[in-house]
């Protein structure tokens, strides 16, 4: 396979790997140094393969790589906690940590392995090779229901409801997040396109050339202190894009609770909690997200099918922890 980019005058004076790198996201810089160094790179039809070596603006960068090949995901005996499961489809609450499907990086130890060795000879297979079909995905440290197809009709049909987002159909996701500050109000929308962020490839950022993303929230919980505060929320998607409960959340001010990626500047603020309070928060190893609903039509006999995950014992800790400093005054509120 080809990419050839054309360098502007912003990329004037960058390395040759870090340009490319910027350029083509699906290629780390590790990637990119290696391709460089075995001669799959040229600069304006020379080969070159030095990755120091700078860009001017105008040179006309081509890449050769081969097309990536991708392995057959194979049996593992990893524990699963099953909700439902027939001939069609498996329902099952993922814990936080643990990554959905086999990618660059996260090989084997996912889901998908999971799912083959205890589906065994009942999985019927997804484009001929016997795997399941996944239609959603949620973040590796992102907890909650899930479900996978197995056979091929049933992937179809299910990923029709997803596609649809609950906009017609009877599909509902439901999230139970943690975000820091004051949620004014009880309930709301953010409507933000979303899109790779320009300086980080790991984060999404809202952008105005994004893919369309709403999400709606509810407040379930205020409570706070003197110096913080934290709102227990419901958000529901309307669309489903990368990490976008986080960002949007982010967008307004109210990142998750111990969220690395897009909550790292409010970090300090566990420093204003009460120590109990405190301690609770900072034992946390993952944004404090959790997938608790989900509804959907079965995709064999039409029946409309509901799965609750209960929070699970890290977010139960941190609820529990918070439950003393309720700033509601008696109010409550929730999701329906």
């Amino acid at each position: 396979m080809a990419w050839q980019v054309v360098a502007g005058p912003a990329d004037a004076g960058k390395r040759l790997d870090a340009f490319l790198a910027g350029a083509l996201p699906p290629f780390s810089r590790t990637r990119i140094k290696d391709l460089i160094q075995n001669g799959m790179v040229s600069v304006n039809d020379m080969p070159c393969g030095e990755p120091k070596r700078h860009i001017r603006n105008g040179d006309s960068v081509l890449l050769l790589a081969p097309a990536p090949v991708e392995a057959e995901p194979q049996p593992q005996d990893i524990p699963i906690d099953i909700l439902y499961e027939d001939e069609h489809l498996i329902v099952v609450d993922k814990p936080a940590g643990m990554v959905v499907h086999p990618a660059p990086g996260s090989p084997d130890g996912t889901l998908v392995n999971a799912l083959i060795f205890h589906c065994g000879d009942s999985l019927a297979g997804i484009g001929g090779v016997r795997r399941p079909g996944i239609v959603h995905r949620l973040d590796k440290e992102t907890s909650g229901v899930m479900v996978a197809a197995k056979t091929e009709s049933a992937l179809n049909r299910l990923a029709g409801q997803f596609a649809d987002h609950g906009r017609t159909g009877p599909l509902r996701r439901i999230y139970t997040g943690f975000v820091w500050g004051r949620v004014q109000a009880h309930s709301g929308s953010v409507e933000a396109p979303l899109g790779r962020d320009a300086n980080n490839r790991l984060k999404q950022a809202v952008r105005k050339d994004g893919r369309k993303a709403v999400t709606h929230y509810q407040t379930v919980a205020r409570y706070g202190g003197t110096g913080w505060d934290i709102t227990d929320i419901d958000c529901r998607l309307e669309t489903g894009r990368t990490h976008q409960i986080r960002v949007h959340m982010t967008h307004i001010g109210h990142p998750l609770v111990a969220d690395p990626l897009y909550g790292a500047g409010f970090a300090t603020k566990a420093n204003k909690l009460p120590e109990d309070l405190r301690a609770c928060v900072n034992s946390l190893k993952r944004q404090t997200l959790h997938a608790r609903l989900l509804g959907f039509r079965h995709p064999a006999t039409g029946a409309d099918m509901v799965f609750e995950s209960a929070l699970p014992p890290d977010l139960a800790a941190l609820r529990t922890a918070l439950a003393p400093y309720d700033s509601a005054a008696g109010w409550s509120g929730g999701a329906g």
